[in-house]
């Protein structure tokens, strides 16, 4: 269903509202120490699908039935532990990766050491200005959790490193809900909270982020297999490479597309209670099986 006069007209606008906000979320390029503030750039304004903050917003947008301003907050703070995970995922300790989002990596540009500091600037930023908003501890602690360890994505990051191609699908999904699926879920909750979601709707809106979350990461590995690094906008077929526990190596390319359809129908059918109002999150989880990068 198209909303707002097109799937890609309400994207296009709820994306110039994130690049603009995180724009100004981080410190000026020449502030000092200005070489940090750099890297820092270098790596949140380059572009990106910007999908937390999309499913941030469209949750937000469910509960309330109308816009809803304080769900910016969240879906900037999302955005930056997002970023941040990526620098430190690129480096050489551990995907060692020389191209994001189409361009130099962070650590390729400014080298290791800034990048480190420039990831964990990002992270404390987030967690700063998530504090100042309404509701501000509940999410502080919503998104700590989905960011840490035992269920959230360092815990899958660690889980994906010491995991081979030879892991089972039941590791693959261990890992891949915590690395993924954990923040993909938050940046959903999030939303909801920022609207004012009953306990109800963010059982429901916990259930579609779960799935598609999954969904989302079983996309990746595919495409990882199956497209251009171009096309990407960073290096691919590495997970072949480095051996890497996906679901394609546990289960095949045919069986885990299976897979992450039926996780977008389960998230779909989350939000069956939820009418038009919930049309974006369906867009959008649908949009994680037909994206090229």
């Amino acid at each position: 269903m198209v909303v707002e006069g097109g799937h890609s007209e309400w994207q296009a606008a709820e994306r110039a509202g994130v690049e603009a906000r995180l724009a100004g979320a981080v410190p000026a390029a020449e502030e000092p120490p200005a070489r940090l503030h750099q890297a820092i750039r270098h790596s949140l304004l380059n572009g990106g699908k910007r999908l937390r903050p999309l499913l941030c917003r469209a949750a937000a947008r469910a509960v309330a039935g109308e816009d809803c301003e304080a769900a910016w907050t969240p879906a900037v703070a999302v955005e930056l532990v997002h970023t941040y995970s990526l620098i430190h995922d690129d480096l050489p300790a551990l995907d060692n990766d020389d191209l994001r989002r189409g361009r130099p990596t962070c650590h390729k540009v400014y080298g290791e050491a800034m990048a480190i500091l420039a990831g964990d600037a990002l992270q404390t930023r987030a967690f700063e200005i998530l504090a100042a908003a309404p509701r501000g501890g509940a999410m502080v602690g919503l998104l700590a959790q989905a960011a840490g360890t035992p269920q959230g994505m360092v815990a899958g990051q660690v889980g994906d490193l010491e995991a081979g191609a030879a892991a089972s699908a039941a590791a693959v999904r261990w890992i891949h809900e915590r690395k993924t699926a954990a923040l993909l879920r938050a940046s959903v909750l999030l939303g909801g909270m920022a609207a004012g979601a009953t306990p109800r709707q963010m059982e429901q809106l916990g259930a579609y982020g779960s799935a598609a979350g999954l969904a989302f990461q079983i996309a990746d590995d595919l495409l990882d297999a199956s497209a251009s690094s171009e096309e990407l906008g960073k290096t691919a077929g590495k997970d072949a490479a480095q051996a890497k526990a996906t679901y394609p190596a546990a289960m095949g390319s045919a069986a885990a597309a299976v897979e992450a359809q039926r996780l977008v129908d389960a998230a779909e059918a989350a939000l069956a209670d939820w009418g038009p109002a919930a049309d974006r999150l369906r867009q959008l989880a649908r949009f994680t099986l037909g994206r090229r990068r």
